[in-house]
């Protein structure tokens, strides 16, 4: 008796025989497999085009397009990455090598038995099926292994900024208790950050900016403290626009991812607006919305690169203006967190020039 198949797949079936085309979907469907049929060669690649299947049962010789000529079809363009198994009633040894040449993986012999064909195929979808889960979970470690790096660059960098002035006598001795205390607090934002990818699967990460409430006020206080002196090096002056006194600006976002996404934005306007000016400002927006506004007077962002803005890994502006560290991941990972917690952020060119930043948030439940 035949093995059951251990994970199901899709199965592209081309014959131009119907009564094959019937034996051999019954027999697939049984075992839990979705199979799709297809009587001519065209039919079957535009089949695969809509939709590629997991493994291709292709019969060489049909009227038409043969085998041979869907296979020389389906690579193309690109590398086949769907196993292809070729079934035939030839024997001759060259035709075979030939099917082996065209990147077929296997065949099968008409007549051919069940439990052969079965064997054959469950051992290729297997490893089909398994090949893609290997690399979906490298994609993924690749994506966190991201993440983590970015997400430490700006704690890891105030941290590195305050040391090196307090090793070199760079500051006053009036400011050495706030640079050790700006060095504590990055390394514990640091060690939260780790924390909570220790705590959390890479796939729910994304998750997290839509659990609990950030105060806007306190978010641009923290953003004015962690960054002051960093700003006042880079000579820019900061203006601050705090939320009403009699309004309670909560926000529907951990106060931690909060200041996460709104740091990337800082840092963004701290390396490409230099001696200039940032403006931090939180507003009331639409019925039941806050706005977070960043905003600096430097040279904005060219009209051809606005539409890639909030793509991953690209970089506003040349290399040249980089600091080296940059993954281009920061305003295309803002955005997701920001999209996932049921607000939005887009760039608007600032009036007299500059760039505006605005992070709209839904407002926190009461």
């Amino acid at each position: 008796m035949s093995t059951a198949a251990t994970s199901t797949g899709r199965i592209l079936v081309v014959d131009d025989q119907a009564a094959n085309l019937r034996v051999v979907t019954a027999l697939l469907s049984r075992q839990g497999y979705e199979v799709i049929a297809a009587a001519t060669g065209d039919e079957a690649l535009r089949l695969y085009a809509q939709s590629p299947p997991d493994l291709i049962l292709l019969d060489v010789m049909m009227p038409g397009m043969d085998g041979f000529e869907v296979m020389a079809a389906l690579r193309a363009d690109s590398p086949l990455r769907v196993p292809v198994v070729f079934v035939t009633a030839a024997h001759d040894r060259d035709l075979l090598l030939r099917a082996f040449d065209a990147g077929v993986v296997d065949y099968v012999t008409k007549p051919f038995l069940p439990e052969e064909l079965l064997a054959r195929v469950n051992a290729h979808v297997g490893l089909k099926l398994t090949r893609d889960r290997l690399e979906r979970v490298a994609r993924e470690r690749e994506e966190l292994v991201n993440l983590v790096a970015h997400d430490l660059k700006n704690p890891l960098t105030s941290v590195l900024f305050a040391s090196d002035l307090l090793l070199h006598d760079g500051c006053k001795p009036e400011r050495v208790p706030r640079y050790l205390q700006m060095i504590h607090e990055s390394a514990d934002d640091a060690l939260g950050y780790i924390r909570h990818y220790l705590e959390s699967q890479a796939g729910t990460r994304d998750q997290a900016g839509a659990q609990g409430r950030a105060d806007l006020g306190e978010t641009l206080e923290w953003l004015v403290r962690r960054y002051e002196m960093q700003l006042d090096a880079r000579g820019i002056r900061i203006q601050v626009v705090p939320p009403a006194a009699n309004c309670a600006a909560l926000v529907a976002m951990d106060a931690r991812v909060l200041r996460q996404v709104s740091e990337n934005l800082v840092t963004n306007a701290m390396k490409y607006a230099p001696n200039s000016e940032l403006l931090l400002a939180a507003r009331n927006s639409a019925p039941g919305f806050w706005q977070l506004i960043v905003a600096d007077r430097g040279p904005g962002i060219p009209l051809a690169r606005q539409r890639e803005l909030f793509k991953p890994f690209v970089r506003l502006h040349d290399e040249a203006l980089d600091d080296g560290l940059s993954s281009g991941l920061g305003l295309s990972l803002a955005k997701q967190i920001v999209v996932n917690a049921g607000g939005q952020l887009w760039y608007e060119e600032r009036r007299n020039g500059g760039s505006r930043f605005i992070i709209e948030l839904p407002e926190a439940a009461k």
